[in-house]
């Protein structure tokens, strides 16, 4: 039996239009990385630098693994799983009966998709404690998109990606709150914008109330403990 592949890709485009490019990384079973690859564009958008890698990574993978795709990317998740099959149907048009966008690369996915067993996984991108592999994969298609340069390797020269901000950009205001403690104000707590994972080890979900825990964001009441 052959054993399952996790893998994860990515495109960026610095512009949207602008310098683009493509990357993946490609796991063992345990989602240990073995391997990565990433690819200029020149002048794209982000979407055809998502389509492009996913392309690239079905390209490179054995037809007769099981393969598991993680991405980014809702546009690239929805147009293979929910949209090609009706895209077809009406001859590459849309439901407004406009040509498919980026048609050629969706077509060629089609192809390499033809009798495989793969499941796409969408996992957030950007994320304090995200997915691994996503990671990777992102921080080696910017800097394809940035340099315009290719480049490859294997599990010991890994793209280093670049630490994310613990802190959600324009917090809401509902759910915003300050709490007290001994007659002092502590820390501030702000509903969570993304699940995630607090520093505990424990998991929060998207709109629970969150607050600073340590240098990262978890349960209010870990603060105190950390």
């Amino acid at each position: 039996m052959v054993e399952r592949v996790i893998a994860a890709c990515d495109g960026a485009a610095k512009g949207n239009p602008g310098p683009a490019g493509w990357a993946y990384v490609v796991a063992d079973s345990a989602a240990v990385p073995q391997r990565w690859a990433a690819g200029a564009l020149g002048h794209s958008t982000n979407n055809v630098g998502e389509l492009t890698a996913l392309q690239e990574l079905l390209a490179s993978t054995d037809p007769a693994a099981p393969l598991e795709v993680r991405l980014d990317s809702t546009y690239t998740r929805d147009a293979v799983t929910k949209w090609l099959a009706g895209w077809k149907r009406n001859g590459w048009k849309t439901a407004a009966g406009k040509p498919v966008a980026n048609q050629e690369l969706i077509r060629r996915i089609d192809e390499l998709l033809e009798g495989r067993d793969v499941t796409f996984v969408y996992v957030a991108a950007h994320q304090v404690n995200g997915d691994p592999l996503n990671a990777i994969a992102d921080k080696a298609a910017s800097d394809a998109a940035r340099t315009q340069q290719g480049a490859a390797g294997t599990a010991a020269d890994l793209p280093d990606p670049d630490p994310q901000s613990a802190a959600p950009a324009k917090p809401r205001r509902t759910g915003t709150t300050t709490t007290k403690s001994s007659g002092k104000a502590t820390a501030r707590t702000l509903a969570a914008r993304f699940p995630g994972t607090c520093p505990c080890g424990r998991a929060y979900p998207k709109g629970a109330a969150i607050t600073k825990v340590g240098a990262g964001w978890g349960h209010p009441e870990c603060a105190a403990a950390h």
